[in-house]
Parts: structure tokens; C-alpha cells; sequence
């Protein structure tokens, strides 16, 4: 259906189902009654660890406690008041949320920009049942107006409701939750022991050792100095542990409004990946793996923020870890790309004077839809991107590069991973750049006319006459 169309969906549980239109206006509502505490408890946690361990050593354990209780209180007080002001609602063609008390701020959100709406249930949240929703738009910097939080049917409805109205689950009747297809899992065994074989891993000992230094000398042990001990413990084994949890029960399952994956082991996540959306994949080879023959794969999706990148989220990963032959048919299902077999040219010979250790893998190529570029060493890497996601293609050539008649072929996207082709002929990489462009504006008309096909097909009248 186009976005323009009626249609007509289930709300959340606390509104009856109704057809939507495009000017149609949909009740307020609120957030579920626990989020109060959830906001305290977690208000709380910030506290207690800026105080640190030197706090409660300072204050005493009767005063300490008694801070720990106003700062609860203080906390419960004005996530309560926050929770009575804070509202959200579908306005037409907007997501309107609206909060404050002494200060009203309503962020409007055009449903044609949302991108993908995500499932997110943090520790606490899963305890309580509880679940938040993280809406991804075009331009911003994070998820914009984290709803948080909401009873996990009601932010499933809420997410199918507001995919379906930006026009994501096309086909689906009133009622009607989309039907998924298990694409892949991951084996949690597989996930553990390729994070063992990390330089993260091996480097744990001798962070431990250097973390423990100032402690040998320790003479009497208490709460506080073991508490100091295990808190440098956890800074050192973090990353890897962290890795392990954000990756386990990875699934990669596939609807209406492109990849779902589902992953995490204490707070887990449901990432919907629209295949549009999708500027680049990157696999990568890394020098452990090697010898099993695994390989990792990322992508680049437009729409989400670099906040989820620089907080540690796993934004872009679309398999934690795979062997070739299964990662052939993900990638095939995914950008009907080719794995085991990438149509790729070799570097000229004379490349081997720029890049002396990497010459042999450097290589670039291309089908109807998609450009591969692969380089590396140590971790070996391929990048493929779809044609139709390209914004622009140069040619660069630096000063040894003139010397040699060799050029960089640059294939750019809106994301953060490019094309390559380093040290190509200066001819060959003139005509590959040609042909890129040309290519690339062939299948913009392609993706442009099947879209077009498929919102101005005419849909079937099943009312009764």
C-alpha cells in the first residue's frame, strides 16, 4: 500500500483498533506506570557510581546508606512527575511526543522519515516485563524520543503500528502481525570462542596484572579496598565480555519491512534492518580467525545515529561471526551479493611500491548491482556496496601515484564505509569510474521504477458490496 492510503491497524492495548487515515488523530497515552521506578532504580545506579567506593569509605556506612535513600527518593519523585507530563501521539502523519511541566517541549516526528523502530529491553526492563522503543530517522544524531518505557505486547503493537503507517509492512490485514522467516542463528559456542580469539582477550591477563599492581601491598582488606579490586577487574575485562553478551542468541530473521535481528544475553534488542537502507557490508578476516576460516560481517545502515556506535551498541553487525559458506547465503539474501566467488580485478604489479605487504590482495570489481573492493593484511577485508546507494565516484591520484600511472578509484555512500580501489592503473581506473557512474545512475532508474510499480499497483477491494 502507499503511504498515502487508509489503512487500517491495531493501536496499543489501551486503545480499541479504529482505521487510520491520514488525518486521522489517535488518543494520547502514556507510558506504563512502572517507568517511575525503572528511571529511579536507574538514577540511583548513576549516583552510587560517581560516589564510588572513596564515598562510602568517607561517609560511613550509616550515612552512606541514608544519601543512597534520598537520592532514591529524590530520583523516584521526579521520574513520577516526569512520567505524569510525558505523553505520545499519532497525529496524522506525525508521531507527536510531548513532556515537561514547567517547560512543555513536543517533538513532532513525520512518520515518511522514520527508518526502523527498535525493541530495546535493558536488564531491569526484562525483569519487570518491561520494554522501550528507539526510532531511527533520517539525519539524527541518535534514536530520537527513546519511548520509555512500555509493556513489551503494547511497544510491539506501537512498533508494527507506526512501521505500517510509514508505509514499512505493506500487505498486512487489520490484526495481521508479520509473518518472519528464520534466515540464521549464530551458535552461542561459536560466538564465545571466536571472542577468545581476539587481541582483546589475550591482552585481559596482562590488564589484570598492571590493574592489580596497586593492591599487593594491601594490608587490611575491607568492603571498600574489594570493592576498588573488583572495580578495576571489570574495567579490564569489560570490552571482551561485553562482545560476548551483545552477540549471544544472535538470530537474523527476515518480514515485511526487511531483516529483523534479534541478539543480546542481559539486555536484548530487535533491530529492524530495511534492505534500502543499507549503504555497505564489510567483511572482515581477522588474523585468529583465519585458520577456522571465519569471518565477520558489518554493515552500514542509514538511519542510524552515531550515538549507537559510540556508545557501544551493535548497530551494524549483521553476523557477529560465520564461516564463508554460511555467510554466502546472508550476504545472497541480504544484496544478492557473491561471496565465495566476487567479481574482482587485481592491482597492477607495480602497486606492490605503495603497498608492499598488501599489493597481492588488493582488488576492486563490480556486477549489475553491487562494487566490491578488497585490501588488508593482518585482517583481510572486502567492502561491497550497491550501486544505488552511490552518491559519487572520483578518481584520486597523489604525487608517487603520478609517478607510477596508478589511481585511487573512490565509490562514496552515505555511510561510513566506501569503496576502494587503491593503486589501479590511471587508464583502467579512469574507465572503471565511468562505468561506476554510469552503472550506478542505471540502477537508481531500476530501484526508482520498481518502487514505483509497486505503490501504484492497484489494490483489491475486499469489502462487502
Amino acid at each position: 500500500m502507499s503511504i498515502g492510503e487508509a489503512v487500517t491497524s491495531t493501536s496499543t492495548a489501551e486503545a480499541p483498533d479504529r482505521e487510520i487515515t491520514a488525518t486521522a488523530v489517535e488518543p494520547r497515552q502514556r507510558l506504563h506506570p512502572v517507568t517511575p521506578l525503572l528511571r529511579g532504580l536507574h538514577m540511583l545506579a548513576i549516583v552510587i557510581a560517581v560516589f564510588s567506593w572513596q564515598g562510602y569509605q568517607e561517609l560511613g556506612p550509616a550515612r552512606w546508606a541514608l544519601g543512597a535513600l534520598a537520592v532514591l527518593v529524590a530520583a523516584l519523585t521526579v521520574a513520577a512527575v516526569s512520567w505524569l507530563t510525558t505523553g505520545y501521539q499519532i497525529h496524522g502523519r506525525e508521531l507527536r511526543i510531548s513532556e515537561g511541566l514547567l517547560w512543555r517541549r513536543t517533538r513532532a516526528i513525520p512518520l515518511e522519515r522514520l527508518q526502523a523502530v527498535d525493541v530495546v529491553r535493558p536488564l531491569l526492563a526484562r525483569l519487570t516485563g518491561m520494554a522501550e522503543l528507539r526510532l531511527e530517522v533520517i539525519g539524527a544524531f541518535r534514536a530520537e524520543a527513546p519511548l520509555a518505557y512500555l509493556s513489551l505486547p503494547v511497544a510491539t503493537r506501537l512498533r508494527e503500528h507506526l512501521l505500517s503507517l510509514a508505509g514499512g509492512l505493506d500487505g498486512l490485514t487489520p490484526g495481521q502481525r508479520p509473518v518472519e522467516r528464520p534466515v540464521h542463528s549464530v551458535r552461542n559456542g561459536r560466538v564465545l570462542l571466536a571472542q577468545l580469539l581476539t587481541p582483546h582477550t589475550w591482552f585481559v591477563p596482562v590488564g589484570l596484572v598492571v590493574a592489580l599492581l596497586p593492591y599487593q601491598r594491601q594490608e587490611v582488606w575491607n568492603l571498600v579496598a574489594v570493592g576498588s579490586m573488583l572495580t578495576a577487574m571489570v574495567g579490564v575485562v569489560q570490552v571482551p565480555i561485553r562482545r560476548i553478551v551483545d552477540d549471544w542468541h544472535f538470530h537474523i530473521l527476515e518480514d515485511s519491512a526487511g531483516l529483523r535481528l534479534y541478539h543480546g544475553l542481559l539486555s536484548t534488542r530487535s533491530q529492524t534492518v530495511p534492505r534500502q537502507r543499507i549503504q555497505a557490508v564489510g567483511v572482515t578476516w581477522p588474523l585468529m580467525w583465519r585458520p577456522l576460516g571465519w569471518l565477520q560481517v558489518r554493515m552500514d545502515v542509514a538511519g542510524y545515529g552515531a550515538h549507537d556506535r559510540q556508545a557501544g551498541m551493535n548497530a551494524g553487525v549483521l553476523l557477529p561471526v560465520a564461516d564463508r559458506e554460511t555467510a554466502h547465503p546472508v550476504l545472497a539474501e541480504v544484496l544478492g551479493a557473491h561471496l565465495l566467488a566476487p567479481p574482482l580485478t587485481p592491482a597492477p604489479t607495480r602497486a606492490r611500491w605503495l603497498a608492499p605487504l598488501r599489493y597481492r590482495l588488493l582488488a576492486v570489481g563490480h556486477d549489475r548491482d553491487l562494487v566490491y573492493a578488497r585490501d588488508g593484511w593482518l585482517i583481510q577485508r572486502l567492502v561491497i556496496t550497491p550501486l544505488a546507494r552511490a552518491q559519487s565516484v572520483r578518481v584520486v591520484q597523489g604525487p608517487i601515484q603520478r609517478l607510477l600511472r596508478v589511481a585511487d578509484v573512490h565509490v562514496d555512500t552515505a555511510g561510513r564505509l566506501h569503496v576502494v580501489g587503491e593503486h589501479r592503473d590511471v587508464d583502467e581506473a579512469y574507465a572503471l569510474a565511468a562505468t561506476l557512474a554510469s552503472a550506478a545512475r542505471a540502477a537508481r532508474a531500476r530501484e526508482m521504477g520498481a518502487h514505483h510499480r509497486s505503490t501504484s499497483a492497484p489494490t483489491t477491494n475486499t469489502s462487502p458490496t
